[in-house]
């Protein structure tokens, strides 16, 4: 084969090709079909690749955070453990299951104390939350100024017992009086709404009023069995 056998060819008549160019183009063509192949092949593998490398460094940092909380274990049960006795002396400072009526009396004589008309005063069931502690809505209206309110926020303040009062739904506006009546005094407000206060529930409370599995034993029955 010789390179003038590659010179005028005619690519119409490729039959007409000698021999030893017709093996060139063949072995040319074989050659390229590898090339794209592996090319091909090479190019998904790749990509494969790059998502495999960006897994392992996700993998190694959640081992590596896994790691650390697993060193760290008994410490983490420490504080939490910790946490825990801090919040139950907490919740021991709210007013107990027999302490709530007096409570609410004190709250109430509080208001009158303070020189405020309270129109209503008018406690709610309770609802256990969480299993550790309860709330109680009260629905109340009351008026008088803003000192008058002050001095009661003061006094609730003042009691023995935490008294914690959450607001829902509680409008405090310049009081109206009705049609045909005189107008309402300089500076009177009114103070209506609902309010929510908490107390401690003990943990045999708590057990009695979480739902019962189905087909475990009333408590009084597993007290006797024991």
């Amino acid at each position: 084969m010789k390179l003038s056998d590659f010179r005028n060819l005619d690519r119409n008549n490729v039959g007409a090709w000698p021999d030893g160019v017709k093996y060139t183009a063949c072995i040319l063509l074989f050659a390229l079909l590898l090339f794209v192949g592996w090319y091909w092949s090479i190019s998904g593998q790749s990509d494969t690749l790059v998502q495999k490398q960006k897994q392992e460094i996700e993998l190694k940092k959640d081992f590596h955070d896994k790691q650390l909380k697993v060193v760290n274990l008994e410490k983490l049960k420490t504080q939490l453990d910790d946490m825990r006795e801090i919040l139950r002396q907490l919740l021991r400072q709210l007013p107990g299951k027999t302490e709530m009526p007096e409570l609410l009396d004190d709250v109430s004589r509080s208001a009158l104390s303070a020189g405020l008309d309270v129109q209503l005063f008018e406690p709610g069931a309770e609802a256990i939350q969480e299993g550790f502690y309860a709330e109680k809505p009260i629905k109340l209206r009351m008026l008088g100024n803003y000192h008058q309110f002050g001095s009661f926020i003061s006094a609730v303040a003042a009691l023995p017992r935490v008294v914690i009062l959450t607001m829902h739904d509680v409008s405090l506006k310049p009081s109206q009086q009705p049609t045909g009546k005189l107008p309402a005094s300089p500076g009177q407000l009114t103070l209506e709404g609902t309010v929510k206060t908490y107390r401690y529930v003990d943990e045999d409370e708590a057990e009695a009023a979480a739902p019962k599995k189905p087909g475990a034993p009333n408590a009084p029955a597993a007290k006797a069995a024991r």
